[in-house]
């Protein structure tokens, strides 16, 4: 089984930073994307930034110069460096991976999220 684990969470005041993290383990393809999505109560879940095995990136425009996503290959593992917070960023955040296997066939694993929250 897959599993995907973010920390790093936690409450921020506008302005300040925090680093995400998201921590793989279980038979991973090396041929994917991880990316961070976010969820806001009452609000749809949306991509926040991706990367590629290779190490291509894709931002939402929102955090555009203020986010910086990265991942270890050899780990297996994703971060996301957040700086200058807004109280708009305040959401539930997961980590997600996908691609495909060896053999042709998708694979799409998720995270259980977790709550970054900007105080003004």
């Amino acid at each position: 089984q897959v599993q995907l684990v973010e920390s790093g969470g936690g409450l921020v005041q506008a302005g300040g930073s925090l680093r995400l993290s998201c921590a793989a383990s279980g038979s991973i393809f090396s041929d994917n994307a991880m990316r961070w999505y976010r969820q806001a109560p009452g609000k749809q879940c949306e991509l926040v930034a991706a990367i590629t095995s290779g190490g291509s990136t894709n931002y939402a425009g929102s955090v555009k110069g203020r986010f910086t996503i990265s991942r270890d290959n050899a780990k297996i593992t994703l971060y996301l460096q957040m700086n200058s917070l807004k109280p708009e960023d305040t959401a539930v955040y997961y980590c997600n991976v996908a691609g495909f296997s060896d053999y042709g066939s998708w694979y799409d694993y998720w995270g259980q999220g977790t709550q970054v929250t900007v105080s003004s």
